[in-house]
């Protein structure tokens, strides 16, 4: 019995020990290989370039020890420049900027904000004054605050040592001065790779990310790395495609001008449904990359809400109306923006939300100039009665028609509220009914209006 105890912990001593070795063997066979995550800029810089490298950043801190942006691109807009410029600097890997080319303008910025930057013959970085979009030198303010955020991203990688006759002296990683010289009205700094590479704005020449790899490990075997390359689905290019800053201001005019049809005359229509569909297609790609934010959309409906209530709850135009528009503007404009960039080293920084309140204002300005003018146009002909209302009024039905050269003739008149214009409704004049509405607030029934203008089968009043 002894003896086959004694050999049973034998054999499993022996089996124990060789697993260990064959571990231990495995464990240097399959060690982790440092791996690389590729993300190309190859687009102008805008709203959807921001999302795409904001996304690959994150992916890339999850599963790689370095980030490569390879960069060609001639430049585009500040903002989403700056918005991808601190995502960079946010980065909790190393950021390698590969220039394949051209790396101008926002695309210098970008670069410059990398830990490292490679270029490959023949590409160049640089020129990064501020242009409007018919390509002219926008005012010095713009150049002013261009040059302020190069220099302070090429003050964030510090200082290092080096020796100069014998001594050792602190020197910029990137020179703060000479990066703010890529920014001016007249005489703006390029680097080609030799000229980037002495005064200290690249770590060397590369002609494929392989090379890089291996200039970073310092070896050429290509089986101790790996490379992951950013992969966009359908629906990432989808949401994308949606995020462009044209078909955003579209989706605004879409809201804006709905929402005006629909308070012209209210009911559940297509105007309506034009709205709710613009809210969504504006907002939804917005917040699946995280830049809109929860109180963002309730703001919005908060603000639809209050215009709502000021239009057929409460009279005149007061605190309501005016709070709903503050609450409309200020979600749209916050929406496009991400929320981190609003705060600098503690300090509220408002210069992220300029062009966003631009385009939103500007959109809001021009689609409720079109709606005016396409109402007049619309209401009252034929095509829009068989869009709007399928069936003819017939007075045997009960109905009375009124011609437009009676209502013009009415322009001037006073008349009695029949019925309640909230903001529309019927007015009575010389004992006959007229529909009508109110230019602004209400009318309760019995008050007095004056009738300013007639269209569309319709009188408009002001109350007296």
């Amino acid at each position: 019995m002894r003896k086959l105890l004694y050999t049973f912990f034998t054999l499993l001593f022996l089996i124990s020990g060789s697993s260990l070795i064959a571990s231990g063997t495995d464990n240097g066979a399959t060690e982790k290989k440092m791996s690389f995550y590729v993300i190309e800029l190859r687009q102008d810089v805008d709203n959807p370039a921001f999302a795409k490298i904001s996304k690959g950043l994150k992916e890339a801190e999850a599963v790689a020890d370095y980030c490569i942006l390879d960069i060609n691109t001639y430049g585009g807009a500040v903002d989403a420049a700056d918005s991808i410029r601190s995502a960079i600097l946010r980065c909790t890997i190393p950021v390698v900027a590969f220039i394949d080319i051209q790396a101008a303008s926002a695309g210098a910025l970008i670069s410059i904000a990398c830990d490292s930057i490679y270029m490959s013959k023949g590409s160049s970085i640089g020129a990064a004054t501020v242009v409007n979009g018919q390509g002219e030198v926008m005012p010095d303010k713009y150049q002013s605050f261009m040059r302020a955020m190069m220099r302070s991203t090429a003050e964030s990688h510090g200082k290092k040592l080096v020796e100069r006759d014998g001594k050792k002296v602190e020197v910029w990683h990137r020179n703060p001065r000479l990066a703010e010289s890529m920014v001016g009205q007249d005489s703006v700094l390029s680097f080609t790779p030799l000229e980037a590479i002495a005064n200290g704005f690249c770590e060397g020449e590369a002609q494929s990310i392989d090379e890089i790899v291996s200039k970073i490990m310092e070896s050429s075997d290509s089986d101790a790395f790996t490379l992951v390359y950013q992969k966009v689905s359908f629906l990432d290019s989808l949401i994308y495609f949606l995020m462009n800053p044209f078909l955003q201001g579209l989706f605004l005019m879409m809201i804006i001008g709905g929402i005006y049809f629909e308070l012209q005359s209210p009911g559940v229509g297509f105007a309506l449904a034009a709205a709710i569909a613009g809210a969504l297609l504006y907002f939804a790609p917005l917040y699946l990359e995280g830049l809109a934010q929860n109180w963002e959309i309730l703001l919005f409906v908060i603000g639809v809400g209050l215009l709502v209530v000021e239009i057929f709850v409460l009279p005149g135009f007061g605190i309501a109306g005016i709070s709903g528009i503050i609450a409309i503007i200020t979600s749209l404009a916050f929406a496009m923006v991400d929320n981190d960039l609003f705060t600098v080293e503690g300090t509220f920084d408002i210069r992220p939300i300029i062009k966003p309140l631009t385009i939103v204002l500007v959109s809001i300005a021009v689609s409720i100039c079109g709606s005016i003018l396409l109402a007049s146009k619309i209401y009252g002909t034929k095509a829009f009665a068989h869009v709007a209302l399928k069936n003819n009024l017939q007075a045997e039905e009960g109905f009375v028609g009124v011609e437009s050269d009676e209502l013009k003739s009415l322009i001037g008149m006073v008349a009695i509220v029949a019925t309640d214009l909230k903001p529309t409704g019927k007015v009575e004049i010389n004992g006959k009914l007229y529909p009508a509405h109110i230019n602004f607030g209400y009318a309760h029934s019995g008050e007095k209006v004056v009738v300013t203008s007639a269209g569309g089968g319709q009188l408009y009043c002001d109350a007296i």
